[in-house]
């Protein structure tokens, strides 16, 4: 199975992943229909994440975001 992986809707308060599954069965390649899930730039988005975003869509998210969360859980109630 092949996993793509997209950066979309990227801002330093928060990032959108697109995420589609390829597979085979008999010759005949399938995708999935695209997942997506927000990450925002919190403490608690920054340490999902970290958690679950792998190489070297990471550190593309956090070049972009910087080294200090942009939002704060205040903002978050809004």
């Amino acid at each position: 199975m092949k996993t793509t992986i997209k950066l979309d809707l990227l801002t330093t308060d928060r990032v959108t992943l697109m995420t589609t599954r390829t597979f085979e069965d008999q010759g005949q390649e399938y995708e999935t229909p695209p997942h997506a899930k927000a990450y925002i730039n919190s403490v608690d988005g920054r340490d999902e994440l970290m958690a679950e975003v792998p190489e070297p869509y990471l550190s593309a998210v956090l070049a972009v975001w910087g080294e200090k969360p942009t939002v704060t859980p205040k903002e978050l109630e809004r």
